[in-house]
């Protein structure tokens, strides 16, 4: 191969210009690596400016590895020891970017998530990085000492390192797609299996029909999920939304992470509270009370209607068994039921699965098998809680790539 072969040469091409693409082209560049980063969306970093609202859940402070999933959880130590949540805080710290702690340690933009795309294509163009858009990669070649890519604009890129950082398949209409799983098999790389997360979940048809006037209503609730052969069991203390397909909030989407097909999730729908003894108390202070009213000031009226046609609880306090007040205690507390499935790839944030960490560095992202091939950030079999957990393990893999291609 001579250097007049190609359109652009290069020391490292970046496939995917989201967060972890960046990032790592960044430091690529800052290391005097020249660095292409070649994306097929019209501009960079779409995945960041629509997140948390469009201000950017970017990390969160108690971010550690037990805060992922995969077949081998503990893969992301390595990189996010080296580049943890409290090093972006700087980052963005030092580029002016104003922020606040919403919840659960998890940090937004004051203003606008475009600040941390705008951050990172200064720190790009700062780092020498060229940044190549409405350009995908139509081909893929790799002769044992470079890869050579036949770009979507007819120009053509060759490399000695290669990242691909081009994401999972959720969201689609922005765009993504399985193409680092299609490289990854290319070269003899095992993908785990994949599937939607951070998803809402859905019912079937009888049980929709019968939850359908609750659509709307959120509750502060405590969801697990049942251990499985695949997964852990898992519990969740936070919203709770009842939708026309079925259930949503963060506390359903932390558990769809969990959860598989055939599986129950049990709800607690007042978490911390003795359902049975309230009910008894208002019984006692005011038999003459109707039981719905009296259940809707724990949960919600239009909740509290529906559990209570649903366990024949009707009339007044007085004329209730305690063996009807501890039914209703149950359906609050305890309520356990299947989805049938999930809105898929459509809404997930993420997507569960994906490059075999085993057959990766965990200190370089780097394949084992194939020098100067690197996958980072959600393209990779590690998956984030919600709550910006994933947009730190795209900082801290893209960094890790970064120091090594």
């Amino acid at each position: 191969m001579t250097r007049a072969s190609y359109d652009v040469l290069v020391d490292v091409l970046v496939v995917g210009a989201g967060a972890a693409g960046m990032m790592a082209a960044i430091e690529a560049g800052r290391r005097g690596r020249r660095v292409l980063v070649v994306d097929h969306a019209d501009r960079p970093g779409e995945k960041i400016r629509i997140s948390g609202g469009g201000r950017c859940n970017f990390t969160n402070l108690g971010c550690g590895p037990a805060n992922f999933l995969g077949e081998n959880p503990r893969f992301a130590t390595s990189a996010l020891r080296r580049y943890t949540q409290h090093d972006f805080i700087k980052r963005i710290d030092r580029a002016g970017i104003a922020w606040h702690e919403k919840t659960l340690g998890q940090l937004f933009c004051d203003d606008s998530a475009k600040q941390i795309v705008r951050m990172l294509t200064d720190d790009m163009a700062a780092a020498g990085v060229t940044l190549k858009m409405k350009a995908g990669v139509d081909r893929l070649a790799h002769d044992g000492e470079g890869f050579t890519a036949a770009l979507s604009d007819g120009s053509q890129a060759t490399a000695t390192s290669l990242i691909v950082a081009t994401g999972g398949k959720s969201i689609p209409k922005m765009g993504a797609t399985g193409w680092a799983y299609e490289v990854a098999r290319q070269f003899d790389i095992r993908v785990t299996e994949t599937r939607p997360a951070l998803v809402p979940l859905t019912f079937e048809a009888g049980l929709l029909e019968t939850l359908t006037p609750l659509a709307g209503v959120a509750v502060e609730a405590s969801v697990a999920s049942a251990p499985s052969e695949k997964s852990r069991k898992a519990s969740f203390n936070e919203a709770m939304l009842f939708t026309h397909r079925g259930l949503s909030g963060p506390a359903i989407l932390q558990i769809s992470s969990y959860w598989r097909e055939g599986e129950a999730i049990v709800a607690a729908m007042a978490p911390g509270q003795d359902v049975f003894a309230a009910l008894k108390a208002a019984k006692a202070a005011n038999g003459r009370q109707a039981v719905h009213t009296a259940l809707s000031h724990i949960i919600p009226r239009r909740l509290a209607e529906t559990l209570c046609a649903r366990e024949g609880a009707s009339g007044n306090l007085a004329d209730l068994s305690d063996k009807v007040l501890r039914r209703l205690d149950q359906a609050v507390n305890g309520w356990s039921v299947k989805p049938v499935g999930s809105e898929g790839y459509r809404t997930a944030e993420v997507t569960l699965g994906g490059v075999d960490t085993a057959a990766l560095d965990q200190q370089t992202m780097q394949a084992r098998a194939v020098p100067g091939l690197y996958f980072i950030g959600e393209a990779v079999d590690v998956t984030g809680w919600l709550g910006g957990y994933n947009f730190q393990w795209a900082w801290s893999s893209g960094w890790a790539a970064g120091q090594a291609c």
